[in-house]
């Protein structure tokens, strides 16, 4: 198979221009399933770096690393049915095992919020079980009709971090210095200018009091 070079200019048509360079580039690849990507050598290396430098990062705050189960059941996220339904419409269901229908189906984890939240409410008794500060790495399935190679797909690698705390205060001032060490990461290793602040209503996550 003759390869060939980016046949498209980035000034006149950036989204052709883009795919084609991360193609060449050999950073990622189209998989069999729609929305579906397949993270290349130089492409995965890419999310090994960005773990290895946030890592150490966060661990330094006194931050843990622990993993929540891929699968939900059903139930569990309609406890939380505020937070939830801002990802009902991209939600994979697993419905049956073998040719056996599942009687409580299973979300394959659009986020980690509920299954964390239920948790914590079994592990913390009183104040002297906090500061609780866990982080996670895992993957997150969220179907997109509308996809862009790495940066808007079905399935992608994801950090996500849950803390709990005695006071209002200290919830804060974590959550301020997480946004510290993010903005120090975009801009002093990706290269990439950002501006810190509160997001609008509409920007904010779904079932998020402050992101």
């Amino acid at each position: 198979m003759v390869k060939i070079g980016i046949t498209e200019k980035k000034d006149e048509n950036f989204s052709e221009w883009y795919t084609q360079t991360v193609l060449k580039a050999e950073l990622i690849d189209y998989s069999q399933v729609k929305g579906f990507i397949i993270l290349r050598e130089y492409g995965f290396s890419i999310w090994e770096n960005i773990q290895a430098v946030l890592d150490k990062k966060f661990k330094k705050d006194g931050t843990k690393n622990a993993y929540f189960p891929l699968l939900i059941p059903e139930s569990l996220l309609n406890r939380e049915a505020d937070h939830f339904k801002g990802f009902t419409p991209e939600v994979f269901w697993v419905t049956k095992t073998g040719n056996n229908d599942i009687e409580n189906k299973l979300a394959i984890r659009p986020t980690s919020e509920t299954i964390i939240n239920y948790m914590y409410s079994k592990w913390i008794n009183s104040y002297r079980d906090l500061p609780i500060l866990i982080n996670q790495w895992a993957n997150v399935l969220r179907w997109e009709m509308r996809t862009r190679l790495f940066l808007r797909t079905s399935e992608f690698l994801w950090q996500e971090g849950h803390t709990a705390h005695a006071t209002k205060k200290e919830a804060n001032e974590e959550a301020l210095q997480m946004l510290d060490i993010y903005h120090e990461f975009v801009e002093d290793i990706a290269a990439v200018s950002v501006v810190k602040g509160i997001k609008s209503e509409n920007e904010k996550f779904a079932g998020a009091i402050t992101t």
